[in-house]
């Protein structure tokens, strides 16, 4: 069947349909990968016994990010062929395309760490029946909101790139986020203040770089504090 030839029935259109999964497939290394992790993590799903439910989070988590890559690679076949010379326009479709897979790709992460926690976390399977919540999911939570604030604020402002410059810094909320999740857990004074050096290392690196300016690692720090400890006072 020639592309210009339109399926005649739902058997042509289904013959269509995997004929584009497999081009996809054959063209575009990613995707393969995430077909390989695919087969990886149910296999491992499978060892550790997960249940109904679990499984269903990850056949859900698998097939938006499959669906999210097959998506960006049609959407740039259509560029190329519309726009087979450099445009900035054709540079922000790919550019959101890409995009879409990302965000696919953190939720898939998101889902499978609820599914392997009980595994991971042998405490969360006890206290799954409490009513308090849990220090790891709490914790990740807060992780996400916070990524989720540095990329509105990063919209907002338009300084730099995604991963280098700009308002606020990533990499200081993230580091701070993490550091009170760690000291809300009440692990001990020793690994809090390690934690803690690391997220002054890691924020003051990049200021040595130059690639922030103190207010922007000031900002981050602030905001990836305060959203951490607002969720574990609404939460706790």
């Amino acid at each position: 069947m020639t592309s210009s030839m339109k399926p005649k029935n739902w058997l042509e259109s289904l013959n269509c349909a995997i004929e584009g999964i497999l081009w996809a497939t054959g063209s575009q290394r990613h995707l393969r990968y995430h077909f390989l992790a695919a087969i990886a993590v149910l296999l491992i799903a499978l060892v550790l016994r997960l249940s109904a439910l679990d499984f269903i989070l990850l056949a859900f988590a698998i097939t938006l990010v499959l669906f999210a890559e097959l998506a960006n690679t049609a959407i740039e076949a259509v560029v190329d062929l519309v726009s087979p010379e450099y445009h900035p326009l054709a540079k922000r479709a790919k550019d959101v395309a890409a995009g879409a897979v990302l965000v696919a790709s953190f939720g898939a992460v998101v889902m499978g760490f609820f599914a392997f926690s009980h595994h991971f976390f042998p405490a969360v399977e006890a206290e799954l029946g409490k009513r308090e919540p849990l220090v790891p999911i709490v914790s990740v939570i807060s992780l996400i909101v916070v990524v989720i604030v540095v990329v509105l604020m990063k919209s907002r402002f338009g300084r730099g790139t995604p991963l280098h410059g700009g308002m606020p810094s990533g990499h200081a909320a993230v580091s701070f986020s993490i550091a009170f999740s760690v000291l809300l857990a009440q692990p001990g004074v020793v690994l809090t203040c390690l934690v803690f050096l690391v997220a002054f290392l890691v924020s003051h690196s990049r200021l040595l770089l130059g690639i922030h300016t103190h207010g922007e690692v000031f900002a981050g720090a602030v905001i990836g504090t305060l959203v951490t400890l607002f969720i574990y006072l609404i939460f706790n």
